[in-house]
């Protein structure tokens, strides 16, 4: 493998790790060991520091190929609470309201995930990296400024109930690019007349590259001197 002339690596992100920090690993770990002060490195798909599984993540020349490989449909597995809402629409705020859910049996969840299939509207959450003025949405966010975000087109090929135990349901869903799990939780909780918020998430595939391929950030460091070790014999 030549990282400087370009790779495109399939990392498990784990969980608390920002998207940015596991490029900054690869990117330090790489010019250690190449003994050089700089590479370009860049991922395909931010993923929440409270989300794990398959990043993208693209060395030298291969950075160029990061917009394609963001167009990819993607694969989550998600936990959901129903009942309750958070500002973030996941755990990084506090609960911040609750509600019924003696009315929710299983199979309203299951009509109620049909209407989410095909071409729909979304707004992505205020807690967002969505650019508004020049800044990110979660900067007016977190100083509770309040601001109005545009619904986005997007494309939800499959979803799915995995587990059903109220007040928690499992769902899976393939999406188009651009799809905010979170915000999906949000408006699901609002079609079943309560709320909802992500307990956990998952992506477990991006295009035809699933978990199974990817790298532990653990492994990281084998990985690279075996392939430049390759490189050198």
């Amino acid at each position: 493998m030549d990282f400087i002339e370009g790779e495109i690596l399939h990392i498990d992100k784990p969980l608390h790790w920002t998207s940015f920090r596991l490029v900054r690993v690869v990117r330090a770990k790489l010019c250690q060991k190449l003994k050089i002060k700089k590479l370009k490195v860049g991922h395909a798909g931010t993923l929440d520091p409270l989300a794990t599984g398959v990043m993208t993540v693209c060395t030298g020349k291969k950075t160029k190929e990061i917009e394609r490989l963001q167009a990819q449909t993607k694969e989550y597995i998600a936990e959901i609470r129903l009942g309750a809402t958070t500002p973030s629409f996941d755990l990084e705020t506090e609960i911040d309201a609750e509600y019924p859910v003696e009315h929710i049996s299983r199979e309203k969840v299951e009509e109620c995930l049909k209407q989410f299939t095909g071409k729909i509207e979304q707004i992505p959450p205020l807690f967002s990296a969505v650019k508004i003025d020049g800044k990110r949405a979660y900067e007016f966010a977190r100083k509770n400024e309040e601001i109005e975000l545009k619904p986005k087109i997007l494309v939800i090929k499959e979803i799915e109930l995995l587990f059903y135990n109220l007040p928690t349901i499992t769902i899976r869903v393939v999406c188009s690019k651009g799809t905010y799990i979170r915000a999906l939780a949000r408006d699901i909780g609002e079609s079943l007349q309560s709320g909802a918020h992500l307990l956990a998430l998952q992506r477990t595939r991006v295009g035809d590259v699933s978990l199974n391929d990817c790298l532990k950030v653990e492994e990281l460091d084998d990985f690279f001197d075996r392939q430049l070790a390759k490189g050198e014999a």
